[in-house]
């Protein structure tokens, strides 16, 4: 325990109270997080579902479409419709929390006529496939971000729940425990010296009767 003195007494009420705010910044930051992760979440979780759905839809139709063009038919169409595909990546905050944001730098799903091939010489099932393929990037790319938005939300709620739980737990019991331990020193210290000049003020009553009671 450090010294029981009042300036110290004061110092740590000033440090108890500023652990005490401290634990009321992180819980609404960790509320506030928490909150975003949930947001966050249902669209994540929604994206999963969609290109689950349209990844079998795509795969059917690629069935079709080989049964129908061809293999060599269909591996000149990818060659033809292939491009180059930029992804960019910009930093976002959320309370002070950086993260990382993926999106893709034009969409991923072309209008027929931009793919490099003459579409009215293909089949509905292709045409329809292609779309379910491109359209199956551009939810990959969605996810992308969401996932990455997800992983730093996630870890740093569980390291603000950490700092609070130190800080609830044991930071502030062991300053308030220091805190009663200082006030009940100085409590005691204050009435042993209210004791004793007591007693010296009641020893001096009586050496001044007995000198006057000499005197006459």
């Amino acid at each position: 325990m450090i010294h029981p003195t009042r300036t110290n007494l004061l110092m740590l009420r000033e440090k108890a109270v500023s652990v005490a705010n401290s634990i009321r910044i992180l819980k609404a930051r960790k509320q506030a997080l928490t909150r975003e992760f949930l947001e966050t979440t249902r669209p994540f979780l929604r994206s999963r579902e969609e290109i689950r759905a349209r990844y079998g839809k795509a795969l059917t139709g690629l069935a079709v479409s080989l049964g129908h063009e061809g293999k060599e038919c269909i591996e000149s169409i990818i060659a033809a419709a292939s491009r180059d595909f930029r992804i960019d990546i910009a930093e976002k905050s959320i309370w002070g929390l950086r993260y990382k944001e993926v999106a893709a730098h034009v969409t991923p799903v072309r209008d027929p006529a931009e793919r490099g091939y003459d579409y009215f010489s293909t089949t509905p099932h292709l045409e329809e496939c292609i779309r379910e393929f491109e359209k199956i990037l551009e939810a990959l790319i969605g996810m992308a971000a969401f996932e990455g938005k997800l992983k730093r939300l996630g870890d740093e709620i569980l390291k603000t729940s950490r700092r609070v739980r130190v800080l609830e737990e044991r930071v502030l019991p062991g300053l308030n425990y220091q805190l009663r331990a200082i006030a009940q020193h100085i409590g005691e210290r204050e009435r042993e010296s209210y004791c004793r000049l007591k007693r010296f003020r009641d020893k001096k009553s009586r050496e001044n009767k007995t000198a006057l009671k000499t005197m006459r």
